[in-house]
């Protein structure tokens, strides 16, 4: 049973990070015509276009794409709950889990990302377009530590920085609520 557990969660996490994702594209007003940006908008379109007659945004929050990813959340829960358990779930607790879940995340997307764009800026030299997405996602968290880091001789550490951040927020948040 824990296959099928695990098989359910990680396509349920995998789908949540996208919709993350295109949430993350748009509030950082990231180039939309970039090859990897159309993949997660035509990924998540089918979704996202009928949730938008519904919920307009709010200034650079797009509503659609956040309640999704709740549903996401949700559904992972109530799918998860049912083949482990027979049972559904209370609405409440399923709306504030859904809402932990999305945050936690999005952590581990941007570290995903921030990974990543490392691991690019050292093979790609900036020849892929997709390094150029990533640079306009994670750019607006590094300059501020980059400003601040004394000079190390062209090694920049502030990804790692930024990433021993979010594990620290991660573990604080785990502390306090036991379920991280």
């Amino acid at each position: 049973m824990s296959s099928v557990q695990f098989l359910i969660g990680t396509l349920f996490d995998l789908y949540l990070m996208v919709v993350l994702l295109r949430l993350w594209l748009q509030f950082a007003r990231a180039d939309f015509y970039n090859p990897f940006s159309q993949f997660v908008v035509k990924a998540t379109h089918p979704l996202v276009a009928p949730m938008r007659r519904l919920l307009p945004s709010i200034g650079r929050l797009d509503t659609a794409t956040l309640v999704l990813a709740l549903l996401v959340a949700g559904l992972k829960i109530v799918v998860l709950n049912l083949v482990v358990h027979g049972v559904g779930v209370n609405p409440l607790s399923l709306l504030i889990i859904s809402a932990v879940i999305v945050f936690k995340e999005a952590l581990t997307l941007v570290m995903y990302v921030l990974i990543l764009r490392a691991i690019m800026s050292w093979v790609s030299q900036g020849r892929n377009p997709m390094e150029l997405v990533l640079a306009q996602l994670t750019e607006p968290m590094l300059a501020p530590i980059r400003r601040r880091m004394p000079d190390l001789g062209g090694l920049d550490l502030s990804v790692m920085v930024v990433i021993l951040l979010l594990l620290f927020i991660q573990k604080l948040l785990g502390d306090l609520f036991g379920i991280f």
